[in-house]
């Protein structure tokens, strides 16, 4: 892999940067525009640049795939809880009023949940797809 000096230097600057603007728009979603999937692109577009520009097995090595995997499978479990919470809570499937003692604040905890959960799968599997397009027709030593 040729290793080039400025781009490198400015994504161990901007990387960091890119993911903290991923959380922003994460629980800022809220609020105003973003939210759950927004906020996991952001975050896997992140874990790409550095793989594009580190190499594939530097990024592996920071992201390891089965870590990523369960994440995956974690934030469909979260998205999936809530609704089965608010089912238990004496609600509909996803009705977040019905998983806290006031209407409005269940609604703020389920909605923060379940997009929490998609952000989470949204850059698990961006980077996981990566991952194995990026690794096609390489042979593991």
């Amino acid at each position: 892999m040729i290793s080039h000096l400025i781009p490198r230097v400015l994504s161990k600057l901007l990387i960091p940067l890119i993911m903290l603007f991923a959380l922003y728009v994460q629980f800022h979603g809220d609020y105003g525009p973003g939210g759950g999937f927004q906020a996991g692109v952001i975050f896997g577009s992140g874990i790409i640049l550095y793989a594009l520009l580190f190499g594939l097995d530097e990024a592996k090595e920071v992201f390891r795939p089965r870590v990523l995997e369960i994440l995956v499978a974690l934030g469909v479990v979260l998205y999936g809880g809530v609704g089965v919470a608010a089912i238990f809570a004496g609600g509909n499937f996803l009705a977040y009023s019905a998983l806290a003692h006031e209407p409005t604040h269940g609604q703020h905890l389920g909605i923060l949940l379940v997009e929490l959960g998609v952000g989470t799968t949204v850059a698990a599997v961006m980077a996981t797809i990566f991952f194995q397009f990026a690794g096609r027709g390489r042979t593991d030593d």
